[in-house]
């Protein structure tokens, strides 16, 4: 796949994401370009793996474009930036808040940038407002 056909997927799945949550996500980005499979996000997820980029199935040049053009969409359409604590699924008691990690680095600043959700608010409100509004018959 060439720089543009990733550009184009990339943000249509950003689009995508947004017209459905009211926010997008860059695991779902991933996901929907064929970089990262569900399978291997549960894994993940489940603590099995220990860090995200491990089962990414192309190289980090790659993955730090992906990201860089997440952060470029969402810049351009005026989304609000919303980070997230990503823990491990499946865990009770002390263990339960287990912060899972993305990058073979570590580095803050990369791991911030996959826990960063993007939020377009006049959707969330929208939606807030069906939720809240009773149905009218």
């Amino acid at each position: 796949m060439n720089q543009g056909e990733l550009i184009g997927k990339v943000h249509n799945s950003m689009y995508q994401q947004i017209k459905k949550n009211g926010f997008a996500t860059p695991v779902q980005v991933l996901m929907d370009v064929g970089v990262l499979s569900k399978e291997d996000y549960e894994r993940w997820r489940f603590g099995k793996i220990d860090y995200l980029e491990r089962v990414c199935k192309i190289n980090l040049s790659k993955l730090s474009f992906i990201m860089r053009e997440i952060r470029t969409y969402a810049r351009k359409s005026g989304l609000k930036d919303s980070w997230t604590f990503y823990k491990r699924w499946g865990q009770k008691g002390k263990n339960h808040s287990v912060k899972l990690r993305f990058s073979k680095s570590g580095e803050e600043q990369i791991e911030n940038a996959y826990a960063t959700h993007y939020v377009n608010s006049a959707v969330v409100a929208e939606r807030k407002m069906k939720q809240e509004t009773p149905n009218e018959s």
